[in-house]
């Protein structure tokens, strides 16, 4: 495996500021995960998983950031890389809004941001996995320079793939 550098943790664009997790976010997230409409996970469970991408984040050296807007202070979101159906050296960009800040700029903006420090990491490629039926997403990652790739049928229904090389 090539060596990469770490991602950085803490970004700031125009509006937004994406930073590491705190245990204080947990109540926001499990506010985030409730708008999918599928079973919430408890508070507590959530401080875990906070836990547990730290972790990672400390094995990979990428991260799944928080979103706070930066005049408001408040928790809008995530985006960041992940391993996800991926790899540490070609990482998944994933991201996600509470319904509030849908429609904004808000993930095309996050996102740039990561893809920039992506490339600052030393990698050449990025992945991004979206349900088909997400049109949103795909406008967002069109937005950003990612082509798609190939499909696969999972539990979930269908799933596109897309890639974006890194300058």
């Amino acid at each position: 495996m090539p060596p990469y550098e770490t991602m950085p943790f803490h970004l700031r664009t125009e509006r937004l500021i994406l930073r590491p997790w705190a245990e204080s976010d947990a109540a926001e997230f499990c506010a985030l995960l409730s708008e999918r409409g599928k079973e919430t996970p408890t508070v507590d469970r959530i401080r875990t998983a906070i836990g547990e991408l730290l972790t990672a984040t400390e094995t990979t050296g990428i991260a799944l950031l928080p979103i706070q807007r930066r005049d408001e202070g408040d928790f809008i979101g995530y985006c960041g890389l992940i391993i996800g159906r991926s790899s540490v050296e070609e990482p998944e960009i994933a991201y996600e809004l509470l319904q509030r800040a849908h429609g904004r700029g808000y993930a095309t903006e996050a996102a740039r941001a990561v893809l920039d420090a992506a490339a600052a990491t030393g990698r050449e490629r990025i992945w991004a996995t979206v349900g088909a039926w997400n049109t949103p997403s795909f406008r967002v990652l069109e937005k950003l320079g990612f082509e798609r790739d190939q499909v696969s049928t999972e539990d979930s229904g269908e799933v596109v793939w897309l890639t974006r090389s890194l300058p």
